[in-house]
């Protein structure tokens, strides 16, 4: 069984955001995004995966298409394929996120 634990892996840089892989297969993946204070993911889009944003600690100003909205720990933040998003520490404390991401199912 595979068993990641956020405390241990969460690595933070004062350069730029960090991401840190957690878990890797052929239909997603899952990442920690740790932000200090005023760093970012700049925007950009995925045209055949749809992404999931969760706070874990922290808060920041998730973009999704033309909305934007401040997403406090305890929520997730959905990105369709296709929809720019992106993210920006605001809180002046650091900002953890659980990030997955997925294929757009085929329907058809």
């Amino acid at each position: 069984m595979k068993i990641a634990t956020f405390e241990k892996m969460k690595v933070f840089s004062p350069e730029k955001m960090k991401k840190v892989n957690l878990f890797t297969t052929e239909r997603l993946f899952c990442d920690l995004y740790c932000l200090e204070p005023d760093q970012f993911q700049k925007v950009h889009a995925h045209a055949g995966e749809d992404k999931v944003y969760t706070v874990l600690e922290g808060e920041g100003r998730f973009q999704v298409g033309e909305e934007t909205e401040i997403v406090l720990a305890g929520s997730s933040v959905l990105a369709p394929a296709g929809q720019v998003h992106g993210v920006t520490n605001i809180s002046g404390k650091r900002l953890l996120i659980l990030v997955f991401m997925a294929p757009k199912p085929h329907h058809g």
